[in-house]
């Protein structure tokens, strides 16, 4: 049954749909904020209606005006007990065929978007874009198979997932990535149709401002250097075990402590850990309030993570938004989110570097890559302008695209907004 959406080219409303796996509603992580800022943004901003699919412990379905938010009942993943996969393909299939969205927004790579390219044989009117979030052959396939079967092994199956990527985004009317480092493997692929996306931070919640000397006594924590923090999930992906690290090399003397915003598989260990070894770390769980993340954030000193793969980096922003300069590593989407002028990024699993660079920026440059990190946020980052490139730039080729594959006309008008250039 179709409802009340309508054909590209018109002014009236759409239906969107985002589809993934990559949701937890304890578990945080960039998707999760992404679903939730774009929900936000569609409900405030455009008359479009929106159906977000996401897993959860069972079948629900609510309504809310405009929104439509679906959980599929899926099974936790093993070792990450904030996530779920989805297996039963047959009921997302059911769910895109009772709504029959004018667009389909696949933001991961695995199972789900072959669901979406069969409901789109079905239905080939509905135009496809995929989110190209992760660099998974390497982040996914690579290196675990290198971990677990030697490096040819790793090699091996790593160019089966170049090829499974090239017959799946063939599939799409429109791929985006959140970053350049993702287009060399995009080019093995042999996909083109390739728009930018920058995603984006509110700036007015993620602010100095947030800033709160209360917050460091609440965590337990007792030092008179830099509060260093961490926001994500405390699993082997994320290299969180290497900040505890980081805490055993720098000197006591320093007076520094850590706050790790989060939950994971490895948090219960390295709690375990820092206890027994009397490191200053305080592991809260995960913070769910937005308005207390920015508390926290606003209320350090640097921002660390020692994360090879990030795919753009939501809590690097929201930390430079908040007046911190960043600790990292030079890979993945870290370069581009951090200039010389806003922190330092070392060899990956260098943690003699990122010892030094914390002391380097405490010493001089703390209070001047604040400042430059908070100005940088506010002259390139906005989620008003990551949808109002979505929905002006990458959706209309895509909605075009599917309106010739069925013989309709190509639509006239962008959905909303006018197309932008991407931030630098």
């Amino acid at each position: 049954m179709k409802t009340g959406t309508a054909m590209p080219g018109s002014a009236k409303p759409l239906l969107i749909c985002d589809l993934t796996q990559s949701y937890s509603a304890h578990g945080g992580g960039g998707i999760s904020t992404y679903l939730r800022e774009k929900r936000e943004y569609l409900a405030a901003k455009t008359p479009h209606r929106h159906l977000q699919i996401v897993p959860g412990p069972e079948d629900r379905i609510v309504e809310r005006g405009n929104h439509i938010w679906c959980e599929i009942g899926s099974d936790p993943v093993r070792g990450s007990p904030n996530y779920r996969f989805i297996l039963r393909t047959s009921k997302v299939r059911e769910v895109l065929a009772h709504y029959q969205p004018d667009v389909i927004e696949s933001l991961c790579p695995w199972i789900l978007p072959w669901t979406a390219i069969r409901h789109r044989r079905a239905f080939p009117g509905t135009a496809l874009v995929a989110g190209y979030r992760t660099d998974f052959p390497e982040a996914h396939v690579h290196r675990v198979a290198t971990d677990v079967g030697g490096k040819w092994f790793g090699k091996f199956m790593r160019f089966m997932s170049i090829c499974y990527g090239e017959i799946t985004y063939r599939e799409f009317d429109r791929i985006y990535t959140l970053g350049r480092d993702n287009l060399p493997a995009l080019a093995e692929m042999k996909v083109d149709r390739v728009d930018m996306l920058n995603l984006g931070v509110d700036t007015n919640l993620f602010s100095p401002e947030a800033r709160d000397p209360a917050f460091r006594r609440e965590l337990g924590l007792s030092g008179h250097g830099p509060l260093l923090a961490y926001a994500g999930r405390i699993d082997n992906e994320k290299k969180a075990d290497r900040l505890v690290e980081l805490m055993r090399r720098l000197p006591r003397e320093m007076g520094a402590d850590l706050v790790m915003l989060g939950d994971g598989k490895l948090r219960e260990p390295l709690e375990l850990v820092a206890r027994s070894e009397g490191l200053p770390i305080a592991f809260t769980g995960f913070v769910g309030d937005r308005a207390q993340l920015a508390r926290a954030l606003a209320s350090s000193d640097i921002y660390v993570s020692a994360m090879a793969d990030e795919t753009f980096g939501i809590s690097i922003i929201e930390a430079q938004s908040c007046g911190l300069p960043v600790v990292g590593v030079h890979s993945g989407a870290m370069p581009a989110r951090v200039t010389p002028q806003l922190g330092r990024l070392g060899p990956v699993d260098d943690i003699d570097a990122m010892t030094r660079f914390v002391q380097e920026i405490w010493r001089g440059e703390v209070e001047a890559m604040g400042q430059a990190a908070r100005d940088h946020v506010l002259a390139n980052f906005s989620w008003d302008r990551t949808f109002e490139r979505l929905l002006g730039t990458v959706y209309p080729p895509a909605l075009a695209r599917a309106a010739r594959r069925v013989g309709r006309p190509a639509p006239t008008t962008v959905i909303t907004g006018a197309p932008i250039p991407e931030a630098t």
